[in-house]
């Protein structure tokens, strides 16, 4: 098809996340013919409004909320978006965006988080997923379109505002004060856990994230000397990001077949993506944790190493967002985002409004630090006699404890990947 180009992204830039497929302007879906009744209705409703009204509404904002309206009754995730709207999104899949940091969509006519962003002023603040935000300042977010919030959410960098939240399990609501800032996302961390035992963390899914996550694990195998024994892939509160990168990092583990493929009414929204034959920690076993707020790529990952068989997916359900939009650039430089198919897992399964099931449920919850107290030990005896031998071992503890925390399900992942290679020598 002459003309046609490609470039494949998942939108996380605050206003919703998704598969996008951005098309050039000559594809054309094929023609329905025009309902003419209904667009007379259209056209009487239209003309009413403008002698009618109590105020005078100019032609412009009119025919925008037409626009708007008609995507926004079709599904949460497809849109209007303004030649500025379009920019922003543009922006923040290069990792780079101003505001607060945080992923939200629609739900009842309210703006509910779906993660913050780690290090943001969202993040800091103490945002949570599944928070209900009902106030931005001293204007009620009921109403509003999702890109008009996100639009007083961003602004100068060092400016405030005040968000007014309802929280599950929270009597009143709550009010948090945050300073805007130019977010940057450094989308790989990586540490060791313990001896040859890796972690990784993955944000959010950027084009150039899997070179940066074999980066990661290049360090974390230096570290170790040698192979690793285990890794943790981190994707909790992953709103998503580009879909090429979440190939990439499947890819990165994975030898051989379907990592993800999309399928919708027509034929250039299916598209197939599989793997290349190598596995660049040479089948280490490892844990995905998974939570909420893990969404889209994150899923997409999840779910390819879940099919295939070669990572235990630990946590809670995730978020279940499995469709496909498509950006479709508009001549006075809009854009339209529709969707328009959705992806499955190599095993055929849609996420859509259904989520990863973890293979391992494990809820989000804190260690608490042991008390002095209970049952009297040699070591709590004055004028005890030290073991000479443990000292050593007592560094390592205190490194591998500040190295967990108070992460419950990351502790959870760690004794999982241990037995799995006390199993794995049993065999051998």
């Amino acid at each position: 098809m002459k003309g046609f180009t490609r470039t494949i992204v998942i939108f996380a830039t605050g206003f919703v996340f998704g598969i996008g497929i951005l098309f050039d302007q000559s594809v054309r879906a094929e023609r329905q013919p025009l309902p003419l009744d209904d667009l007379n209705t259209f056209s009487e409703v239209y003309g009413k409004i403008k002698s009618d009204y109590v105020e005078s509404i100019g032609d412009k904002k009119l025919l925008r909320d037409a626009i708007s309206g008609m995507l926004g009754g079709l599904d949460p995730h497809s849109s209007y978006l303004d030649p500025e709207s379009f920019k922003e999104i543009q922006i923040g899949t290069e990792g780079r965006f101003g505001g607060l940091g945080i992923e939200v969509t629609v739900e009842n006519g309210f703006v509910k988080v779906v993660t913050p962003i780690d290090d943001t002023p969202a993040a800091r603040a103490g945002i949570k997923p599944g928070d209900i935000i009902t106030k931005l300042d001293d204007k009620p977010v009921k109403g509003m379109t999702l890109n008009d919030a996100v639009k007083l959410m961003r602004g100068e960098p060092g400016s405030e505002i005040v968000l007014t939240i309802t929280r599950e399990g929270e009597s009143k609501p709550l009010e948090f004060t945050l300073k805007r800032a130019v977010i940057r996302i450094t989308s790989v961390r990586s540490r060791m856990l313990e001896d040859k035992y890796g972690y990784v963390r993955i944000t959010q899914f950027q084009s150039e994230t899997a070179d940066a996550l074999r980066k990661e694990l290049n360090k974390l195998k230096k570290e170790a000397d040698g192979p690793l024994n285990g890794l943790v892939l981190d994707l909790r509160n992953n709103p998503g990001g580009v879909l090429n990168g979440s190939v990439s990092v499947s890819d990165t583990f994975l030898r051989k077949g379907t990592i993800v493929y999309t399928k919708g009414r027509i034929d250039d929204s299916e598209i197939r993506f599989t793997a290349t034959p190598n596995d660049y920690i040479d089948s280490v076993p490892m844990v995905v944790l998974v939570n909420g707020g893990s969404a889209s790529a994150s899923e997409i990952v999840a779910g390819a190493l879940q099919d295939h068989k070669r990572a235990v997916i630990m946590g809670t359900k995730t978020f279940g967002k499995g469709s496909v939009q498509t950006i479709l650039p508009m001549k006075n430089g809009a854009a339209l985002k529709l969707t328009t198919a959705r992806y499955f897992t190599p095993n055929d399964r849609s996420i859509q409004a259904k989520g990863i099931q973890p293979d391992v449920v494990v809820e989000e919850l804190e260690v608490a630090e042991r008390e002095s107290g209970g049952q009297v030990r040699e070591s709590d005896l004055s004028g005890h006699l030290t073991n000479d031998s443990d000292s050593g071992s007592s560094k390592k503890n205190k490194k591998r404890d500040s190295a967990l925390g108070s992460d419950f399900q990351l502790r959870e992942a760690l004794n999982l990947l241990k037995g799995m290679n006390v199993v794995r020598a049993n065999i051998e």
